[in-house]
């Protein structure tokens, strides 16, 4: 987390499915700025942290520079060093800043590419524990498959940065009741 007894700040963005990326329609995007507050191993921290809340198995990379999404897990993003500019929900979509400390939960079937990145960029990803993702690209052809596994990936048990139901599953289950 952030500095001790402080909360990251989270924003939520919802994208539309729009007929070549299914994104998600039912569930939002989250981002936690200043998750990992800004100080020590923030690669180490985020690991652990995901690892102890149900999403284990991280990986540490970038983010690719084409418009891709999962539509068999959802993923979380944690910036470990460095910064990029992401574009969330494809074209149509949201141009994010991304900054060391912040962390992003991918839903399934939301689209995201590097559009900039400091060259000291540290990525550690991961997915909930029994999902295994695939990579598709904005593809009309493929969008209706993709679009039917996306509607069939669990929530996870737990967010992966706080270990408990809120603020992800709270965020969720809200946005997929209405």
């Amino acid at each position: 987390m952030s500095a001790p007894n402080q909360k990251p700040v989270v924003e939520t963005h919802l994208f539309a499915d729009d007929g070549t990326i299914p994104n998600n329609p039912t569930l939002p995007l989250v981002l936690y700025r200043g998750a990992l507050g800004g100080e020590g191993d923030l690669a180490a921290r985020c690991e652990a942290m995901f690892d102890a809340n149900g999403w284990p198995g991280a990986w540490r990379n970038g983010i690719y520079g084409h418009h891709h999404y999962h539509s068999t897990a959802h993923e979380v993003l944690g910036i470990a060093r460095g910064s990029a500019r992401v574009r969330l929900g494809g074209e149509g979509g949201a141009s994010v800043e991304l900054r060391a400390g912040d962390v992003v939960v991918i839903p399934a079937g939301v689209a995201h590419k590097r559009e900039a990145a400091s060259a000291d960029l540290l990525v550690i990803g991961s997915y909930p524990t029994g999902q295994r993702p695939d990579i598709c690209r904005a593809d009309a052809a493929s969008h209706d498959k993709a679009a039917a596994n996306i509607a069939r990936v669990a929530l996870p048990a737990c967010d992966p940065v706080t270990g408990e139901a809120a603020p992800l599953l709270d965020c969720w289950r809200g946005a997929a009741s209405l």
